[in-house]
């Protein structure tokens, strides 16, 4: 079973209540190979939400609000259900606080990437679950 993020398979999670689409996702869902989810959600955060990016250990709004702990409350849940359906991948949102991998928004809400991870993938990874983004698959 694979773990996908909400937002790449339709679901409107997005912190502003949008979605992302990806065929290839939906498809993988639709045929039973796939679990949606949205950390942030299932951490607490409403749908919308205000914009976050990682800094550091934290996460932080624009206006410089701590998240931190409702992301990780979320990464927590997330791999509860991975560990639960025998989870080995995951397909997460690229450039995400929570989802991205490899490479994140540097805090300054600039759309400046750094090397990185956001914090479910990285929970992930320390759960030996292999983590790619939409544009790997």
């Amino acid at each position: 079973m694979i773990i996908v993020s909400g937002c790449l398979a339709g679901l409107r999670c997005r912190f502003d209540g949008r979605e992302n689409p990806v065929q290839k996702i939906i498809d993988l869902v639709k045929e039973g190979k796939a679990i949606p989810l949205c950390s942030e959600q299932l951490g607490g955060l409403a749908t919308p939400r205000a914009k976050a990016e990682r800094v550091g250990e934290k996460v932080l709004t624009e206006d410089g609000v701590d998240i931190t702990s409702q992301f990780k409350r979320g990464a927590d849940e997330v791999l509860k259900i991975a560990k639960i359906v025998g989870c080995k991948k995951a397909i997460l949102k690229s450039k995400s606080p929570s989802c991205g991998s490899c490479e994140i928004f540097d805090g300054t809400f600039s759309k400046t990437l750094i090397k990185g991870n956001g914090v479910l993938a990285e929970l992930l990874k320390e759960n030996n679950i292999e983590v790619v983004t939409e544009n790997e698959i």
